[in-house]
């Protein structure tokens, strides 16, 4: 977010933040009130801004004592109060604070926060807190799903834009929905025509009350996150919350037979308008002939989009931007089928899924995909590059798929077939080759220790024409902070070649 400060002379960095927060401030809805903010990263650290900007004083919290305290950067003497603790703390001083704002990241186990909940504690998340200010002429697009929920998100961000929607593309993905807040207290003159929110499961644990989407899709849903959440009941639970608030004309699109979530659709989608990916009332896909074609009475659309003209990779991109658009016709913006068809030849996927890196002197291809942190998304993934032969590299953390402790890695025996070979590395690279072998795997499978190891073994099995292709299927977390800093690294070593 970039706001204009006036003055010709430069001024230090936490006399910028004053001044920043100083134009921010039409109104202070929490002045006098003491706001405690749960959880430091990205969506924690926006909220502390946002809770400021509203005139709070704010008590930062964060059991990792190796952050920096915000005091740092976001001193902000004149408008509340900044206090940031690091590492263990009383939790007496939640009785001092008005509200409780839970980052994402946080577990509903940590801190407290079942006991908060159970004394009537004001506890809210991240999300809705954003919400709560966001102007209500901003249609909400609510994205959601264990895959592809980035690359629906990021389509139907640029196919608003280039139909010269001023649009917000975050939450979830990359920007807090607290920062497009922030934007809209400093700039109400201006306000988001539309925000497309990435939105995860961890942001529905706390029910919201002011997060409103006009549509909400959920894209799919199988075993993830089940560490956190114990169950597929309880995942499929959270995930539909995201429909709460929604009746009359807001469209819910949803998976055709999805047997997670039937039940849990009937509890929180019944008094708005269902659409369907894969039948109508809603959307199917010609994948021969490479045609969406739309059927949705509801809203009086009964059209055919031609996706011929994609240059994102992968086949299962014709369905994320069929979802897509979709839904940005739902928003009821004044756009049509015709307008969004122009834009199909200039969407782009966003990094780290299936993004081209570059292709080196030898015409391999190099193909970051290191988002794809479950089997499923790498499934997709392979199915998707089935006419590009690749060396394929699988590693890092495994997740436990079900109470029988599976890794799931046999679903991409199927899919590998098509390739060239696998490389696997990290922690789970031993787990990963020994469940493909004992599979039957028909291509060459090699093991490496880590992800410079595996890339060096990748470039001495592919061959010109061939693609390599990090699709992980696993969490990052052995050898590196995040997806971002592994897919980062990844086309480091891509570019060096």
């Amino acid at each position: 977010m970039m706001l204009a400060i006036s003055g010709r002379n430069r001024v230090a960095p936490e006399r910028e933040f004053c001044l920043t927060i100083e134009a921010c401030i039409p109104k202070e809805d929490l002045k006098g009130q003491s706001v405690a903010i749960i959880g430091l990263g990205k969506s924690g650290i926006a909220a502390a801004k946002l809770a400021l900007a509203r005139g709070a004083s704010v008590l930062a919290l964060d059991q990792n004592e190796t952050l920096k305290p915000l005091e740092k950067n976001l001193l902000n003497a004149k408008y509340g109060h900044l206090k940031t603790i690091l590492g263990r703390f009383d939790h007496e001083l939640f009785d001092e604070a008005d509200l409780i704002v839970v980052s994402p990241g946080v577990p509903l186990e940590n801190y407290c926060l079942a006991s908060l909940f159970q004394s009537g504690k004001h506890v809210m998340s991240e999300l809705d807190f954003a919400a709560e200010v966001l102007p209500r002429s901003t249609k909400v697009l609510a994205v959601t799903g264990t895959n592809g929920k980035s690359s629906v998100a990021t389509f139907a961000g640029q196919m608003l834009s280039h139909s010269n929607i001023r649009t917000f593309v975050g939450g979830n993905l990359g920007i807090p929905l607290s920062e497009a807040a922030l934007e809209c207290l400093s700039s109400p003159q201006r306000p988001f025509q539309a925000a497309v929110v990435e939105v995860s499961s961890y942001q529905l644990e706390i029910p919201n009350k002011y997060f409103f989407p006009s549509v909400a899709v959920i894209l799919n849903l199988t075993p993830d996150h089940l560490e956190r959440h114990k169950s597929m009941r309880n995942y499929s639970t959270i995930k539909c919350r995201v429909f709460s608030h929604m009746s009359g004309r807001k469209m819910a699109i949803l998976p055709m037979g999805n047997p997670y979530i039937t039940d849990a659709i009937a509890c929180h989608a019944n008094e708005c308008m269902s659409a369907w990916i894969g039948a109508y009332p809603g959307i199917k896909v010609d994948m021969e002939k490479k045609v969406a074609n739309f059927n949705v009475p509801g809203i009086g659309l009964l059209s055919q989009m031609p996706l011929d003209s994609m240059k994102a990779i992968g086949t299962h991109n014709y369905y994320n931007a069929s979802v897509a658009a979709l839904s940005v016709i739902g928003l009821d913006l004044g756009i049509d089928i015709a307008a969004i068809s122009s834009t199909i030849d200039k969407l782009r996927a966003p990094p780290h899924r299936m993004q081209i890196v570059h292709e080196d002197r030898c015409g391999v291809t190099w193909v970051d995909d290191s988002k794809a942190t479950n089997v499923e998304a790498t499934y997709a993934g392979l199915m998707g590059l089935k006419e590009k032969k690749s060396v394929v590299l699988l590693g890092g953390l495994s997740k436990v798929l079900d109470a029988q402790g599976s890794n799931g890695f046999e679903q991409l025996i199927e899919p590998l077939k098509y390739h060239q070979g696998v490389v696997t590395f990290g922690s789970s690279g031993m787990l990963i080759h020994d469940t493909l072998s004992s599979y039957g795997l028909s291509i060459p499978c090699r093991r490496a220790k880590d992800l410079k190891d595996a890339v060096r073994l990748a470039k001495t099995m592919a061959k010109p024409g061939d693609a390599i292709l990090l699709s992980p299927a696993c969490a990052s977390f052995d050898e590196f902070k995040n997806f971002e800093h592994r897919g980062k690294f990844f086309q480091e070593l891509a570019l060096s070649t």
